[in-house]
């Protein structure tokens, strides 16, 4: 299977921009730096226009800003980011997974963000040095079918190369969730043991797939008996299907098995709209900008007091955010090495 390398070591699947009506500019080139919005705020955005576009819109609304959109995926943001340094046209960076914009900081190109805004995020949420914040959080599960009983499923990902398992599970090495989840397993086990878990899962014949959706649907249909996604592609189907939707999702208590991935946002410093920049942060993480993202794609809101989809039934709380050790979760190119060595990519 063929694997993307991008630089700074961030490899994210590709974004389809569906663009539909939405109120905003955009430039989603392949070409040079972006020029600069003369009137409002430039953002880079590492999600679609469906998964941002009505917050977007409301911020426009409200402010009287303009807001120029570039689309890419957050790992080529992220390496023009690295590339045009001061001279960026950007002035808000949002990213789809906390890698991307941990590489950003490491560079020194965000600023750090005012008080009151790190204040609407609970500590374990954001960057300890205040240069960026989460603003939703996305799962990793176990998802399974009508065929497997709940209390035969592992207590982690990594029980999965038990041959009970051979043939049953399906996975997408490619997504840059599952990358971000052996990365995590990496720093927090070792490169030995993500290797040995990866050279299992090979060996138990797990089946690949192209991306989340396409494991939930074969989960569906019964191709499969269970697999390794995010949490909000189940709950979306729940919301379009009704409660009788025939894939439930598991949280695994271990292995990193329920780990949550943060979308996460932050100020260029080299941004001559600060104040702009800081607003369009702060209208994210308001209880309106939080509501959207709930009600559009299922994700666990990351405010103090937003309220989650009332389909997603394990509080945050419970829910492991990396931390710690894995703060260094863009070491994905030492990730991708190891799943090519390993036979999974």
């Amino acid at each position: 299977m063929p694997s993307a390398r991008l630089g700074i070591a961030i490899v994210l699947a590709a974004a389809a921009v569906a663009l539909g009506s939405c109120g905003f500019s955009t430039d989603d080139s392949d070409g040079g730096p972006s020029e600069p919005s003369t009137e409002g705020i430039t953002l880079y955005s590492g999600r679609i226009a469906a998964a941002i576009g009505g917050a977007v819109d409301d911020y426009e609304a409200e402010s009287d800003t303009d807001v120029q959109v570039r689309f890419a995926t957050t790992g080529d943001l992220a390496a023009t980011l690295v590339e045009e340094d001061s001279n960026s046209p950007a002035d808000v960076f949002f990213a789809q997974e906390p890698g991307a914009i941990g590489a950003v900081e490491d560079a020194g190109l965000l600023a750090k963000l005012p008080p009151d805004i790190l204040d609407l995020v609970p500590a374990r949420y954001r960057d300890p040095d205040g240069r960026w914040v989460g603003v939703t959080g996305r799962a990793r599960v176990i998802a399974y079918g009508p065929e497997v009983e709940r209390s035969e499923l592992p207590p982690s990902p990594l029980d999965l190369t038990d041959p009970k398992w051979k043939g049953r599970v399906g996975w997408s090495p490619t997504t840059d969730s599952l990358q971000q989840y052996v990365t995590a397993l990496r720093l927090r086990y070792g490169d030995d043991a993500a290797r040995d878990w990866l050279e299992g899962m090979v060996a138990n014949d797990a089946q690949d797939y192209p991306d989340n959706v396409t494991i939930r649907d074969a989960i569906a249909t019964g191709e499969i008996d269970v697999g390794l996604l995010n949490h909000y592609y189940v709950a979306q189907a729940v919301s379009a299907g009704g409660p009788d939707y025939p894939v439930k999702v598991y949280f695994p208590p271990k292995g990193l098995g329920s780990l949550l991935l943060l979308t996460s946002v932050g100020v260029l410093e080299s941004s001559e709209r600060k104040d702009e920049a800081f607003d369009f942060v702060r209208s994210l993480l308001s209880a309106e900008g939080q509501e959207f993202f709930t009600s559009t794609s299922k994700e666990y809101p990351i405010a103090k007091g937003a309220k989650p989809d009332p389909t997603l039934t394990v509080p945050l709380a419970k829910i492991p955010a990396p931390g710690g050790e894995l703060e260094d979760i863009n070491e994905t190119q030492a990730t991708i090495e190891l799943m090519q060595e390993a036979g999974a990519l």
